[in-house]
């Protein structure tokens, strides 16, 4: 049988000056990654983008896909390898004409299975259902279960991403449920032992996957 193959999707903290870069580096160089999500809330296009370069530079050398949260046009200014759209944060139609036929196009879709199927429909590339679990990074208005995970997993071949307070001891069920991607924030970010630490435990949490 095949076996399934989950893959950890790091989302910045909110807070990526400092020394941050040099945090995505050694979180970057400590394990498998597939991509990093810029997550930065209320500023300016061009302050926003002068701190996303450098983080942008780091993702590229190291071959991890750099998203852009919720703004399509700071996406197309960077060039970054996709955007990932709240409900409200516009349409994956006019995502795909800004962006063109490579980006990636993320949806969150709560704990909703028809926004999910509408997502899918307007050619979203993944869909992304949560909180799975309790989480200070945001405010949590929609809780969802693992077996949304089955469900998708049952019916569609788009990627699924599981995200919300995700941590070493809690992602064994998202991964047995058929996450295809386990999104984390401070479950690396705020991690005891470093950011590095927490990599290195999600690769060999998902390296360890069983057999499907």
């Amino acid at each position: 049988m095949k076996k399934p193959t989950c893959l950890l999707y790091l989302i910045s903290p909110l807070d990526v000056g400092g020394d941050f870069p040099d945090r995505l580096t050694e979180a970057l160089d400590a394990g498998p990654v597939a991509a990093f999500q810029f997550r930065v809330k209320d500023l300016e296009q061009h302050e926003a983008a002068q701190l996303a370069e450098p983080l942008q530079a780091i993702c590229a050398a190291r071959d991890v896909a750099f998203i852009v949260n919720d703004d399509i046009a700071l996406a197309k200014r960077l060039d970054a390898d996709g955007v990932h759209l709240g409900q409200d944060d516009g349409d994956p139609r006019d995502a795909r004409r800004e962006l063109g036929p490579l980006a990636q196009i993320g949806v969150t879709c709560h704990a909703s299975r028809h926004m999910a199927m509408e997502a899918g429909e307007a050619g979203a590339d993944y869909v992304a259902f949560g909180a799975f679990f309790p989480t200070t990074t945001k405010a949590v208005e929609h809780h969802a279960e693992p077996e949304i995970l089955q469900w998708w997993q049952g019916m569609f071949e788009l990627p699924c991403v599981a995200i919300g307070g995700i941590t070493i001891e809690n992602a064994r069920v998202l991964v047995d449920a058929g996450a295809d991607f386990l999104a984390v924030s401070a479950g690396v970010w705020a991690h005891p032992e470093g950011p590095a630490a927490a990599v290195k435990a999600f690769g060999a949490l998902l390296g360890d996957q069983p057999a499907g």
